[in-house]
């Protein structure tokens, strides 16, 4: 069933693609079917981007994940416009890849690194929020393990920039819960201004109970989207 919200509906997202996106359809699915939003995709070779109030950088491989995840897609001809629309307070969505092709362009801090584990993860995990809200989301990665200097954490903390962390079933942040070694268990991150979104879960595949038992992905989608 539609949760399609008429405020939501009017504003404009465009999904980015680069080769090797494979989250794309999922994302452009959900915000029409969820949110009543008909989001564009954008090819990574546009050096210009459509007026918008919001973009989404989807999952997958970009570029065969070749060097570092993200490395190659940060260097495409679409991240200047991208930067451009970052720097005039655009709100930015970077799920998975999207959010280490993020932290590869500079337009958020730190880096994702390969698992602790060494292992690719794909699992269903909690996360909790800053008001404390504990959601079912999955995570599917071989580098998702968010590594920050000390320094630069204090900052994070200071600046409540921490959006997502990884938790028990009753919210506990603590090792054992914590899939890939990210300091801190965090799983996802803003920039100061709050407009900017990385994180590794992916809230595209918990919006549906009947597939995968979760739509808790809608709420993390309606709060980023309320930034806007």
């Amino acid at each position: 069933m539609s949760s399609a919200n008429p405020t939501l509906s009017s504003i404009r997202v465009g999904v980015v693609q680069f080769p090797g996106s494979n989250c794309d359809d999922d994302c452009v699915d959900v915000l029409n079917r969820h949110f009543g939003i008909v989001a564009p995709k954008i090819w990574h070779t546009e050096r210009v981007i459509p007026k918008l109030d919001a973009l989404v950088i989807p999952g997958g491989f970009s570029f065969g994940d070749y060097l570092r995840s993200g490395a190659l897609a940060a260097r495409s001809p679409v991240i200047e416009p991208i930067r451009s629309f970052a720097q005039k307070g655009g709100a930015i969505l970077g799920i998975c890849n999207g959010f280490q092709i993020l932290t590869e362009s500079n337009l958020l801090p730190g880096a994702l690194l390969q698992n602790q584990g060494m292992k690719f993860v794909c699992k269903m995990t909690r996360i909790k929020s800053p008001n404390g809200n504990v959601l079912s989301v999955p995570i599917a990665h071989g580098e998702g393990r968010y590594w920050i200097q000390e320094t630069e954490l204090r900052t994070l903390e200071d600046h409540e920039m921490i959006a997502y962390q990884y938790c028990s079933d009753e919210g506990a942040i603590d090792y054992n819960n914590n899939p890939n070694g990210s300091v801190a268990n965090i799983a996802g991150i803003y920039s100061k201004n709050k407009k900017i979104l990385g994180m590794m879960p992916h809230p595209e595949r918990a919006t549906d109970q009947v597939m995968g038992g979760s739509d808790d992905g809608i709420q993390v989608l309606r709060d980023f989207l309320g930034k806007i």
